[in-house]
């Protein structure tokens, strides 16, 4: 009689952390045979004291304790003096340098933090490192300054070799928003066999017709069967829960505060709530009649299809971020209901389970909300990682 075999697990370092996205989806791969994760934290690194502590809320155990939680600069953090080493590093460098909605400033300081990720790598030397950012990035210098710290003989990170580069949508792996974001994958150099290394095949496709029944991807998840389906029309309160406050990290903040705690309103004006009310299923800012309008937008009756925009019941949310509570940003208004998504139900589109822990001001946790890596494209690349490492 053959005893099961114990899954094979591994070790990850989460640089740029926010409140743990990435790691969330590293965590939540289950390989077959495995009912734990098979990923475990060892570490991380966030700036943001809010979510570092969020991070902390839910990481900082299986990490060894909130000491291994370093909220402050990642030029501040040495991995050495920590002992950490790790088999996967991840990551993603701020990218308001390159991103389409920033200044796109190639002199932005913050666009040279892939530096202080490299120098962790060469610090914690993992089997491989991901990193994660905006779609731009791949067309980016400092993607270019990347490709050129790989050299095998005078480059900084001279002991990896980039084998993938290339924008993957969140909606291609069953997430019910489509997100594009570049993954940068490089692995050990020493490691020959890890250099075939492949992006986990798609799961889901906008158009599943072009696949013969039952040989490809499914249909793109629509958003308003996996989420709002899920939650209230209406909202009870527009505060998080009062008197709840946490320390994880030394600091006291609000919190924690479950996801579903989240679904917090608005206190939108009258205008605002007859625009609402004026836009029609998939509608946006052009079905305002122009008493509801503004000057601006009666002048630029052209673009910016997504502002006030109902989100489709039919299809993949647009890409949730920072600020999606405003409707004047973006397509955030709820699919039926004369209100704009709340908290919960980003975090519901971007992958976050009902009992993940949250710590911040509903500001802050909207940012963490907004800047996470979708969890379940994030555990799309832990299947291929585990793959990799298990050969």
């Amino acid at each position: 009689m053959n005893t099961p075999q114990t899954p094979a697990t591994f070790t990850v370092v989460d640089l740029f952390a926010g409140c743990g996205g990435f790691t969330q989806g590293f965590h939540s791969y289950r390989p077959e045979g495995a009912s734990a994760p098979v990923f475990t934290t060892v570490a991380a690194v966030e700036h943001d004291m809010a979510a570092a502590s969020t991070y902390a809320l839910n990481f900082a155990a299986e990490a060894g304790g909130a000491d291994h939680i370093h909220a402050g600069d990642i030029e501040d953090w040495d991995p050495l003096g920590m002992g950490v080493e790790a088999d996967v590093v991840l990551g993603g460098p701020p990218c308001q340098g390159f991103s389409g909605l920033g200044k796109e400033d190639s002199k932005d300081p913050r666009n040279k933090l892939w530096r202080e990720y490299a120098r962790v790598v060469n610090a914690v030397k993992p089997k491989m490192f991901i990193v994660e950012n905006v779609d731009r990035f791949l067309r980016s210098p400092e993607f270019l300054l990347l490709q050129e710290a790989t050299d095998e003989k005078s480059g900084m990170l001279k002991d990896y070799v980039l084998v993938r580069q290339s924008v993957l949508n969140s909606a291609d792996y069953g997430v019910p928003q489509a997100r594009r974001r570049a993954m940068v994958v490089a692995v050990r150099r020493d490691l020959q066999h890890l250099r075939d290394l492949d992006y986990p095949e798609r799961t889901h496709s906008k158009d599943a017709g072009e696949f013969l029944p039952g040989s490809g991807p499914q249909k793109w998840v629509a958003v308003g069967p996996a989420v709002f389906e899920q939650t209230k029309i209406d909202t009870e309160t527009t505060e998080l829960p009062e008197g709840r406050r946490c320390s994880p990290l030394g600091k006291e903040l609000p919190g924690g505060f479950r996801t579903t705690d989240l679904h917090i309103g608005r206190n939108p004006t009258t205008l605002s709530l007859q625009r609402y009310a004026s836009i029609p299923p998939g509608g946006n800012r052009h079905d305002l009649p122009a008493r509801l309008s503004t000057k601006n937008w009666l002048e630029h009756p052209s673009g910016a299809h997504d502002v006030m925009g109902r989100m489709y019941w039919d299809r993949p949310s647009v890409t949730i971020r920072t600020e999606f509570y405003k409707p004047e940003k973006g397509r955030y208004l709820h699919p039926t209901a004369d209100r704009p998504i709340t908290h919960y139900e980003a975090a519901l589109i971007q992958g976050f389970p009902d009992t993940f822990q949250w710590s911040g001001s509903k500001i802050q946790i909207g940012r963490q909300i907004g800047n996470a890596v979708p969890v379940g494209l994030s555990r799309a690349l832990a299947a291929m990682v585990y793959e990799g490492l298990t050969r």
